[in-house]
């Protein structure tokens, strides 16, 4: 009963795992997206993941194709309140990319980094509007597919 509650609620672990606030002490604490994002590519945008996107708008160049070391944006969803950011490390085919993102899982991997996770482009036009994240605690990409507003480049606009 207890792994088919935990199955049943870990959609739900990641709500939290975009968030721009720091993490209360006693809460579940460790690592959000969105400091982690900046720090690593250097963009430096503030609020919520979501916010990202139009923020981006006249300082930094945004599109649908990824670069190394650009932040893909996920969209702020129902079970994404806040998006969610990632850092691209590497580009594997054009429908494969390998981020480095933090709070991408549930349980006693929230709030950690993760490494050179896949990310698969699932979209009918092959416009990375449409992924599939890799889920580390089930060792596969998760069964949902996460609406992507695109891809933040370091470079300026």
């Amino acid at each position: 009963m207890a792994s088919r509650r935990a199955a049943l609620l870990a959609p739900f672990a990641l709500l939290g795992c975009a968030t721009s606030r720091v993490p209360q002490p006693g809460g579940a604490g460790g690592l959000s997206c969105v400091p982690y994002a900046r720090a690593k590519s250097g963009i430096a945008l503030r609020g919520d993941a979501w916010q990202w996107w139009d923020g981006a708008e006249g300082r930094y160049a945004r599109g649908r194709v990824p670069r190394r070391g650009s932040v893909l944006v996920l969209m702020r969803t129902s079970r994404l309140p806040q998006g969610h950011l990632a850092v691209v490390t590497r580009l594997v085919s054009a429908r494969e990319i390998r981020v480095d993102h933090a709070n991408w899982a549930s349980g006693s991997a929230k709030g950690r980094e993760a490494r050179d996770q896949p990310v698969q482009d699932v979209s009918a036009a092959n416009d990375w509007s449409l992924l599939r994240v890799w889920f580390p605690p089930v060792n596969d990409y998760g069964a949902s597919h996460w609406p992507a507003l695109g891809f933040i480049h370091a470079a300026t606009a």
